[in-house]
């Protein structure tokens, strides 16, 4: 899978610069920081899923290179105890991409993605590209029992400096944000395809909290 994601990384980047010393800087740092022994959900499998839901969506992302940067950026600064991890994403991901020849409005839109994942509330509105990064980020909440289980059982990992009781109540927090809501999904496509099973399996963990 590795192989798989370093050619498709190096693929979008070689769109805008020609220097193999810039494309493999670049992901030799998206390899380290998505390895970390921390990230037991949110590495390179979380990437790799993402990727193949917007091949899939691809015809309905107006700026598609954008898109991609943003999910390949959106969790490289990921520190559990750290409440800044997404503005921190989005300023090293500026800060990496300004390398390359990308339009400074491009670099706008990918720093604006990925600051949205924060609180997974649409921050760009002229088209449905932030709303379908969002889907895609929390497509995992809408997925079978076991496969959400796991999901689950990962995040605990990754929050394991915490005892039981802070975790519980700081999850249960997250959790209820979430069902509050009118809708998990932004867009038509996962509201029909995900939303009922979603809610299930949220409801179903808060009930063991």
């Amino acid at each position: 899978m590795i192989e798989s994601l370093k050619i498709e990384f190096k693929s979008l980047v070689s769109k805008y610069t020609s220097d193999q010393s810039i494309i493999n800087s670049l992901w030799d740092e998206i390899e380290k920081q998505y390895t970390q022994k921390i990230r037991y959900y949110h590495g390179l499998n979380h990437i790799y899923d993402m990727l193949l839901q917007a091949r899939k969506i691809r015809p309905l992302i107006i700026n598609y290179d954008a898109f991609l940067f943003a999910i390949w950026y959106h969790d490289i600064v990921y520190k559990p105890t750290k409440k800044d991890n997404e503005e921190k994403s989005a300023v090293l991901a500026i800060n990496r991409l300004k390398t390359l020849k990308i339009d400074k409005k491009l670099l706008d839109i990918i720093g604006k993605l990925i600051v949205s994942t924060k609180k997974h509330h649409v921050i760009l509105t002229e088209n449905n590209d932030n709303s379908y990064l969002l889907d895609i980020d929390l497509s995992i909440l809408g997925t079978p029992r076991d496969h959400y289980k796991a999901y689950i059982k990962n995040i605990r990992k990754e929050y394991a400096i915490y005892p039981s009781f802070i975790y519980k109540k700081g999850r249960k927090q997250v959790l209820q944000y979430f069902l509050d809501r009118k809708t998990l999904y932004f867009t038509e496509k996962y509201r029909t395809e995900l939303e009922i099973k979603a809610r299930e399996n949220l409801a179903k963990e808060l009930e063991t909290l």
